[in-house]
């Protein structure tokens, strides 16, 4: 069982940085690929970034360039650096962990474990 809990939304203007943290609970942490998504009002939950546990990444093409996934294993730790924020940003972000890896990175439903999510939100 993994417990997952994000932190460091907030409202900040266009072209503004954040840093979201995601807090893992559970031993096997390192075995998880780790996923951020988000939510904006209306709209589908969609894959943001992923890492797996060798800290390969990958990105959505709307992020790429702008956002960076990173992850400590030693701290139970996911994080996700986001640069040149835009208004189109604004979501709630959700932390996801998935094991065994399925070959997914995108799909919602490939993702076992998913935190309660922090808003982020971004003024024009």
């Amino acid at each position: 069982q993994v417990q997952l809990v994000e932190s460091g939304g907030g409202l900040v203007q266009a072209g503004g940085s954040l840093r979201l943290s995601c807090a893992a609970s559970g031993r096997t942490f390192s075995r998880y690929v780790m996923g951020w998504f988000r939510q904006a009002p209306g709209k589908d939950r969609e894959f943001v970034a992923a890492i797996t546990w060798r800290g390969n990444t990958h990105y959505a093409d709307s992020v790429k360039d702008r956002f960076t996934i990173s992850r400590d294993n030693a701290k139970n730790m996911v994080y996700l650096q986001m640069n040149s924020l835009k208004p189109e940003d604004t979501a709630v972000y959700y932390c996801a962990a998935q094991s065994p890896w399925s070959g997914d990175y995108v799909s919602t439903q490939r993702y076992n474990y998913w935190g309660q999510g922090t808003q982020v939100t971004v003024s024009s």
